[in-house]
C-alpha cells in the first residue's frame, strides 16, 4: 500500500508516502467561472507526477482510492489503467436550491450559476473513471445527480467511541482557571466562523445568554476564517463582525482556535450544551462526536442534521435562522440537565449504532475488497436509524 498525499498533510503514518503540490494557482485572467476548474487540474497533475513515480519503482495497485472533488484523481486511470478508483464524493454542487442560495437567502444570479456549475466538472470527470464511490451519509449522496447514485455506496468514516467517551469527572484548565461538568458551559466547534455553520446566530444568542445567565462560559473551537461559503474580503471570519454588532463579557467567552482532539475530546466532556449549526451542506464530523461523548446537542433542523438527529430524542432541534428560539433551547437545555439525561445517553447509542469505527471499518474493507475483486458492492452500508 502507498499513498501519495498533498505535502502539506502533516498526518503521521507508517505506509510509504509521497507528496505533491500543485506548481502555481489557476491563472487570474481566465474565466472565473474556470478557476475551480483550472485549479483542480494542477492538482491532478501534480498527482500524475507522484503516481507515476510510484509506478517507475515497480508498484501496481490493485485499487486505488481517492478523495473526489479537488483533481487529484483526475488522471489516476492514465497512470494505472488496469487499477480499480473507489472514490470518496463529499459535495456536489447546486446553484438552486442548495446550500448557497440557503445561505444567502436569494435567488443567484447568472455568473454564480455558470460558477457553481462549473466547480463540479472534476467530480462529473471523477464519475466517469471510478469503478464505485463512496459517500459518507445519505443526504451527500442525495445532493449527487439520481443517475449515478446506483454506483455509490453510503458509508461513514465512523467515530472512535474508545476515544470520543463521556466522563463527567474531567477537569478543563483554561487561562488558570478550572472548568468541570458543575459548570455552566456552552460549546461551539467548527472549521471556521462562517455562516454555513451559523456562527452569526450563534454568536448574536451568546450575547443574550450571557445578560440571562451570569455564570454561563461560552467555548468556541475553530478558526477566524471562512472555510466554506464566499469568503470576505479581508479573508476573516465573523468573530470581530459579532464584537461590532453585540456585547459580550469577554471575560466568559474564550476562542482556542485550533486545538489537539485531546482538548476537543475535554471540552466536549464538559459541555452542558453543545451547539451546531449548518446549512444543507456537508454534516460536520465533529457533530457526530459530540454525540458520542454524551454531549446535549442543540442543532439546527436542517436536513444533514435530520438524518442523524430526532428532536427530543437524542438530540434539541432549532430552526437554522431563529435566533430568539435558538436561546429558548439554550436555556430550556441549561435549565433541564436532569430531566434531558435521556436525550444525551441516546445521542451516544446512535453513534454506537450506526456510525461507530469498529463496526464500518469491515464494512469499509468488504466494500474495498468488492470494487478492486469487480463486484457490485451495496448502495447501503450505513444504517438509517432514526
Amino acid at each position: 500500500m502507498r499513498v501519495a498525499t498533498l505535502n502539506t498533510n502533516k498526518q503521521k503514518t507508517s505506509l510509504e508516502t509521497r507528496t505533491f503540490k500543485p506548481h502555481r494557482e489557476a491563472s487570474k485572467d481566465i474565466h472565473p467561472s474556470l478557476h475551480a476548474s483550472e485549479n483542480a487540474v494542477l492538482m491532478g497533475q501534480a498527482a500524475y507526477g507522484a503516481l507515476t513515480n510510484f509506478k517507475k519503482s515497480g508498484f501496481e495497485p490493485d485499487i486505488i482510492l481517492s478523495h473526489s472533488g479537488w483533481g487529484s484523481s483526475l488522471f489516476a486511470k492514465d497512470v494505472f489503467p488496469k487499477a480499480k478508483l473507489l472514490n470518496y464524493y463529499e459535495w456536489y454542487y447546486h446553484c438552486h436550491g442548495g446550500d448557497g442560495e440557503f445561505v444567502a437567502q436569494k435567488r443567484f444570479d447568472a455568473n454564480s450559476e455558470l460558477r457553481i456549475r462549473m466547480k463540479n466538472t472534476p467530480i462529473l470527470h471523477d464519475i466517469a473513471a471510478q469503478d464505485w464511490g463512496q459517500c459518507p451519509t445519505y443526504f451527500q449522496q442525495s445532493m449527487i445527480p439520481e443517475k449515478f447514485r446506483s454506483e455509490i455506496s453510503v458509508i461513514h468514516d465512523g467515530v472512535d467511541t474508545q476515544f470520543f467517551t463521556p466522563n463527567p469527572d474531567i477537569v478543563l484548565n483554561v487561562n488558570g482557571k478550572k472548568f468541570t461538568k458543575e459548570d455552566e458551559i456552552i460549546t461551539y466547534i467548527a472549521r471556521g466562523m462562517e455562516d454555513y455553520r451559523g456562527f452569526r446566530q450563534f454568536m448574536e444568542a451568546v450575547s443574550e445568554i450571557q445578560k440571562m445567565r451570569p455564570k454561563a462560559h461560552v467555548m468556541v473551537l475553530g478558526q477566524d476564517r471562512v472555510a466554506y461559503g464566499s469568503q470576505r474580503p479581508d479573508g476573516k471570519g465573523l468573530k470581530n463582525w459579532a464584537f461590532e454588532n453585540f456585547e459580550y463579557d469577554h471575560d466568559r467567552l474564550h476562542f482556542f482556535g485550533n486545538q489537539p482532539l485531546e482538548f476537543l475530546l475535554q471540552m466536549i466532556r464538559i459541555s452542558k450544551v453543545h451547539v451546531y449549526l449548518t446549512a444543507p451542506f456537508v454534516l460536520s464530523w465533529s457533530l457526530l462526536e459530540t454525540m458520542a461523548t454524551e454531549a446535549l446537542i442543540v442543532a439546527s433542523d436542517t436536513a444533514p442534521v435530520l438524518e442523524v438527529i430526532k428532536d427530543n430524542h437524542n438530540g434539541l432541534l432549532v430552526p437554522f435562522f431563529e435566533v430568539d428560539k435558538l436561546i429558548e433551547k439554550i436555556n430550556y437545555a441549561l435549565d433541564n440537565q436532569d430531566a434531558l439525561k435521556e436525550i444525551r445517553q441516546n445521542a451516544r447509542k446512535t453513534i454506537l449504532m450506526s456510525y461507530d469505527k469498529n463496526d464500518l471499518l469491515p464494512l469499509y474493507r468488504d466494500l474495498i475488497h468488492k470494487v478492486e475483486a469487480g463486484e457490485r458492492p451495496s448502495t447501503h452500508y450505513t444504517y438509517k436509524n432514526i
